[in-house]
């Protein structure tokens, strides 16, 4: 997906935003991307009685082939990630994780090279604590020893969870592991959810540390199989968004956890929702989905490539909601291309009601904080409508279904009052389009 476009403005961005740091790998960039374990496949460790589903080697190489072979990979999602319930119970003599013989019979060097060979990269999970959420052995005590075992299996990305330890620890833990992962000389995505226990136990997190140490981090509640638990998780970033949004950026990001499109508990139209809010919160997209049975109209979804590229934009600026009034919410979200002062956007349309009809909204672009005076040109992503360039001044109307989305970009057009190479200005998005939310 890579193009020259996307190289100037991941420049363009990193010029910026010079003076904001985060995990010093240089990964991450933008919001990553794959498929993780958890969510669908759980800790099913029975591989007697159910061996096409239980957390195993031939679980994770059957996935591996799907990303490529059914075009996921070729969309951007890169990251085959394990989740807990992969090792042995005890560590060897030598105080080292070992992958469950029976279950990982060839050893997670042997699946990482495979996920390798494929184009791919491999991820990992552990645990800042005694032991993992489901009492696997946790990283205390082996901080130097686990990440050096990352390491020589040629892991790209490990997720750290935080059960059975102390929140109030973790301001120490989390970064110290995080150091001892940079020492092995190998570049690994580092994912924390050291805020969301900190959370939970009343402390305030310190997200200076956080952006610094870590590339993503949870905030809130594990995602379950329900639209109740998605739209928890809107809510939650909705509501806790002045606090959240600026922590976002290249490098470092929110993550409201995994896309559970595809599954047992969305509709197709809360499938559209939970892909579209995600994409305008710079989310990490990692599905956590059985790819071998899952229905083609979700299987779209997951790789409707316009979309992603939302995801993925290179300024990394997180969306927000910008209106929330009976049911419906506007949520919008800078991104490229910039014509001057004027970002361009998208803006999802989200109809919260419940009442069995489609909801019509009707807006001014201008209402929208679109102000550009040479326009804009706007595209409905779901639909794959070109509705040409439109002025500020245009009032559209879009018809949202029942817990359903509407996603448009916005493309600033070029006028000749402005350079076609954007400059850095003083204007922030933050004082523009995103006060305007109606309670």
């Amino acid at each position: 997906m890579a193009s020259w476009k996307s190289c100037f403005w991941t420049v363009f961005v990193l010029c910026l935003l010079g003076n904001i740091s985060g995990l010093d790998n240089g990964l991450a960039l933008t919001p990553p991307m794959g498929w993780l374990a958890w969510e669908r496949f759980r800790c099913n460790t029975d591989c007697k009685n159910d061996p096409d589903n239980c957390i195993s080697d031939r679980l994770f190489r059957t996935m591996t082939d799907i990303l490529v072979n059914e075009g996921y990979a070729a969309v951007g999602y890169e990251y085959i990630n394990v989740d807990d319930c992969w090792p042995e119970r005890e560590r060897d003599a030598r105080g080292r994780l070992v992958p469950d013989r029976e279950r990982f019979p060839y050893g997670m060097k042997s699946l990482s090279d495979y996920v390798h060979s494929k184009g791919l990269k491999f991820g990992i999970y552990e645990d800042y604590g005694n032991f993992t959420c489901a009492g696997y052995p946790g990283v205390v005590g082996h901080l130097a020893g686990d990440a050096a075992t990352f390491a020589a299996w040629d892991v790209d990305y490990v997720k750290l969870d935080g059960c059975y330890a102390l929140p109030a620890d973790m301001d120490h833990g989390y970064p110290a592991f995080g150091r001892e992962l940079n020492l092995t000389g190998r570049q690994m995505v580092y994912s924390c959810s050291w805020p969301v226990y900190q959370i939970y136990a009343g402390i305030q997190p310190n997200f200076t540390s956080i952006i610094e140490h870590c590339n993503l981090w949870r905030n809130f509640d594990d995602i379950q199989d329900s639209w109740a638990s998605v739209e928890s998780i809107i809510d939650y970033y909705g509501n806790h968004q002045d606090v959240i949004v600026p922590n976002a950026g290249p490098g470092h990001w929110n993550d409201p956890d995994m896309l559970i499109i595809g599954n047992f508990g969305l509709s197709y139209e809360q499938s559209k929702t939970q892909f579209a809010i995600w994409a305008i919160l710079a989310a990490p997209l990692l599905m956590s989905v059985d790819l071998r049975t899952i229905r083609p109209e979700y299987k779209a979804i997951l790789q409707n490539r316009k979309i992603i590229e939302v995801d993925q934009d290179p300024l990394g600026i997180q969306g927000r909601r910008i209106y929330k009034h009976r049911g419906i919410e506007i949520w919008s979200r800078p991104i490229v291309p910039i014509q001057g002062q004027h970002y361009s956007y998208a803006v999802a349309f989200l109809n919260r009601r419940t009442d069995g009809t489609p909801s019509d909204v009707a807006v001014t672009l201008r209402e929208l904080g679109l102000n550009n005076p040479a326009g804009y040109r706007l595209e409905d992503l779901y639909e794959d409508v070109d509705y040409g360039v439109l002025s500020p001044q245009t009032k559209i109307k879009v018809k949202v279904n029942p817990s359903g989305v509407v996603i448009l970009r916005a493309d600033a057009q070029p006028s000749f009052a402005y350079n076609a190479i954007p400059s850095r200005t003083t204007y922030s998005p933050l004082n523009d389009i995103f006060r305007l939310t109606k309670k």
